[in-house]
């Protein structure tokens, strides 16, 4: 497969809500065995309504009650704690295992997503609550039968998935009403080989909670989620290594489009649409003013006071660089294939009441953040390039731009 191909899938797969879970990418589900209702319809979608509903505001007296699932990853720590605040009594279902030990004072019910599993949802029936957000969902199966199973008894179901949902990354601009990405078999439960049904299964994810709550669900679509705790170090790799100071290796050009959204914020809108009951479909991609590569690094650099140099490396050499494919998080090439990747519109998510923080603050709290984690942790960043294999490239990079060139090669 092409480097750039390869860039392009590790990117759809990275972006929105793997970051959600906590992990930096969604575990390899083996299919189900076949048999009737095991799957998702090859039909058309049920219902994708292109605006969204009206806010209806909920009774100031009445006793406001959520549930999560998930809830210990990443994104849903932020919305416990945005729920709370708002005087949420909530509640966490998942299976215990991921970071148990945190809420103390909030109930879990423990269970597995997946029905087939163990005591699946059981946990779950005959309850009731005023919404749930679902922040760990990623096979139809699944999603159809927790939406199912609480449709009678939820007013709401908040589903979070991804701009990787998108078929195309091509045009600039593009709202919720683009085409999705679709499967040659939606039945199958894998991620591919190089994650390329991510985002499909994310459209028939959006499409089994629609299909089973017809009007009564919020489909969001994060781009990168950022910020404290991120398990997946994306986009901490940045503020990071400009805080090391020294050359660092920058890739593309300095005006390159980014779209990220830090968690925090993600979180209190989520809640936000819970008291609203807003449904329909949103974009959630900031920050609230356009930011490009070159300023997220200037940002990094006036957050941490070091004196970093950045060396810009072009797209084109990255993508046929000497030796192993380079691993430069959150960026992508502003042409080809990902051409508008951070140039998705999130109009819709702001005039429900989406809203951003500075970019130099989610920088600045990010830092700090990492620098109270164990030196061991620490030294084993999970995402971006060792010193030894930027100083390769960036050698490579001015050994490449000293040749004569010839007729056809790569521009700078």
């Amino acid at each position: 497969m092409p480097s750039s191909r390869r860039h392009f899938l590790s990117l759809t797969a990275a972006a929105g809500s793997m970051a959600a879970l906590g992990c930096s990418a969604p575990a390899r589900l083996s299919a189900p065995a076949a048999g009737p209702g095991s799957g998702p319809s090859r039909g058309p979608e049920p219902t994708q309504p292109s605006t969204p509903q009206a806010p209806q505001s909920p009774s100031p007296s009445a006793k406001k009650t959520l549930l999560v699932l998930g809830g210990t990853g990443f994104l849903g720590p932020s919305v416990v704690e945005a729920a709370k605040a708002r005087g949420y009594t909530v509640t966490l279902f998942n299976r215990g295992k991921t970071r148990p030990h945190l809420f103390p004072d909030i109930e879990k019910l423990h269970g597995d997503r997946d029905p087939a599993k163990g005591d699946g949802l059981k946990a779950l029936a005959g309850r009731s609550w005023d919404a749930v957000i679902d922040n760990s969902g990623y096979v139809p199966r699944i999603v159809k039968a927790s939406a199912e199973l609480l449709a009678p008894n939820v007013r709401q179901y908040v589903f979070i998935s991804s701009l990787s949902v998108y078929a195309s990354h091509t045009t600039p601009g593009e709202d919720e009403t683009a085409p999705v990405a679709t499967m040659p078999d939606p039945t199958v439960e894998t991620m591919g080989k190089e994650f390329e049904n991510y985002g499909p299964l994310k459209a028939l994810c959006e499409q089994a909670a629609e299909a089973a709550m017809p009007g009564r669900v919020t489909r969001v679509r994060p781009g990168f989620i950022v910020g404290p705790e991120d398990p997946t170090d994306r986009f901490t790799y940045w503020p990071v290594r400009v805080d090391r100071g020294g050359e660092v290796l920058a890739p593309g050009a300095a005006l390159d489009p980014i779209q990220i959204i830090d968690v925090r914020d993600l979180a209190e809108w989520l809640v936000t649409v819970v008291e609203s009951r807003t449904t329909g479909i949103f974009n959630a991609a900031g920050p609230g003013e356009p930011l490009t590569m070159g300023g997220l690094l200037d940002a990094c650099k006036a957050a941490s006071g070091s004196s970093a140099r950045f060396t810009w490396v072009s797209a084109k050499f990255l993508e046929k660089p000497p030796g192993e494919p380079v691993d430069l998080p959150i960026w992508a090439p502003a042409e080809g294939e990902t051409r508008a990747f951070h140039l998705r519109s999130a109009e819709r998510a702001r005039k429900a009441g989406l809203k951003f923080r500075a970019v130099q603050d989610t920088v600045k709290d990010t830092l700090s953040w990492w620098k109270t984690l164990p030196p061991e942790r620490q030294s084993r960043p999970r995402a971006g390039l060792s010193p030894e294999r930027e100083a390769e490239l960036l050698g490579a990079w001015r050994a490449w731009r000293a040749q004569p060139k010839k007729t056809g090669a790569l521009p700078p």
